[in-house]
């Protein structure tokens, strides 16, 4: 009897055993259904990049945010003049001119001229479309901004590594896109890529700063949705080819303030992409993307390397480096925040307790909504 019992509970526990392993093991939608929803995001971030009648609006509605809008518009003017005033103009009269002055008046013109108005309007076009930013995202959401830091000494050197890294960033982000574009045959089509997620990148930075993300978070927040930013950073990257060298950069200064206001009132997709797609049954079935498409695309991987090697061999008092040993991106985060900056060597006199810096995991998400930033599930790379 007892043998005859067995016999026959075994076919229920080998059943039993066999469910319990199948819900173990993860559930993935089909290369189709994973293709599909990528389109789907990537036609949204295209929709929401051609927002005009939400600039028009926070335009008109807002006197600050006109002005610097207006402000923006006229000084790139001035450098798209003076850019194709030379090579339109000037260039054809001096062309194979036997003097030694005609031949190069194009470097005087250039240095004189050229370099510092579209220097000077790289300054002044940071700090105005600093200010749409924070006014829209005031306008949008409230006294949730964040607060203004008092000017102490301390905090003008913080604001002075903040910009430094931010130039040295797109400094490598242009170097990782000119690599690119040198590789035979495929080399231009994948650089136009990347300058788009490199794009969509500064016109979101604004709203992740406002939300306090850093920079492991901004870049695995955009890496997660590569689609939907690959789709709204793609009008600015076409505008960028419009022209070559400083025009290109003078037409995406020029355009940059609408795709920031655009950014902030943006809505990326998905929410979780490691669950794109919630089941609708009551056990709650976590559906991963297909295995065949990824769900990280490791856009900055190049240029986070560069940023950390950079930043290593240009900070001062780089022996700290050697005494700890930091992870790629931490070297160039606490640049970035302000941290990473030696005061002993530019003021012994003033000697303030650095700003905490708070540990962030790779794995917290930004949240899609705009409101204050949830952690989610933390999930391995």
């Amino acid at each position: 009897m007892s043998r005859q019992s067995s016999s026959m509970q075994s076919p229920y526990s080998y059943s039993h055993q066999h469910q319990l392993s199948r819900s173990a093991y993860p559930t993935f939608l089909s290369l189709q259904e994973t293709i599909k929803l990528q389109l789907t995001w990537a036609s949204r971030g295209i929709l929401e990049a051609f927002r005009w009648d939400v600039v028009v609006k926070t335009a008109t509605s807002d006197r600050e945010i006109r002005s610097n809008i207006l402000k923006s518009l006229l000084l790139n003017s001035l450098s798209l003049t003076s850019i194709y005033a030379f090579d339109l103009l000037l260039q054809p009269l001096v062309h194979n001119h036997p003097s030694w002055l005609h031949r190069n008046v194009g470097w005087f013109y250039r240095v004189l001229w050229l370099f510092p108005v579209v220097g000077v309007s790289y300054y002044l076009n940071s700090s105005w479309c600093n200010l749409i930013a924070k006014r829209s995202f005031v306008l949008q959401h409230g006294n949730r901004a964040a607060h203004q830091q008092p000017v102490t000494y301390h905090g003008m050197l913080t604001m002075l590594a903040t910009s430094a890294y931010r130039a040295v960033m797109i400094l490598t982000s242009v170097i990782v896109s000119l690599a690119l574009g040198s590789i035979p045959f495929v080399g231009s089509w994948i650089s136009f890529a990347f300058m788009c997620w490199v794009n969509a990148y500064y016109c979101f930075e604004f709203v992740w700063v406002a939300r306090n993300s850093s920079l492991a978070q901004r870049v695995r927040y955009l890496e997660e949705r590569w689609a939907y930013y690959f789709a709204f950073g793609f009008p600015s990257a076409v505008i960028c080819t419009c022209g070559s060298g400083l025009a290109n950069a003078a037409f995406f200064a020029l355009m940059f303030p609408a795709f920031i206001i655009m950014a902030m009132h943006a809505r990326p997709v998905p929410q979780d992409p490691y669950n794109p797609a919630p089941s609708t049954e009551s056990t709650n079935t976590v559906r991963f993307p297909s295995p065949l498409i990824p769900i990280r695309m490791p856009v900055f991987t190049i240029v986070i390397w560069l940023n950390d090697l950079i930043v290593r061999v240009l900070s001062v008092g780089g022996s700290a480096g050697v005494r700890h040993r930091r992870t790629t991106s931490d070297t160039t985060e606490q640049v970035e925040e302000g941290t990473g900056v030696e005061l002993r060597n530019i003021g012994r006199t003033v000697r303030g307790p650095p700003p905490a810096v708070q540990a962030r995991s790779l794995g917290d998400r930004l949240p899609s909504n705009g409101k204050a930033p949830i952690s989610g599930r933390r999930k391995k790379d």
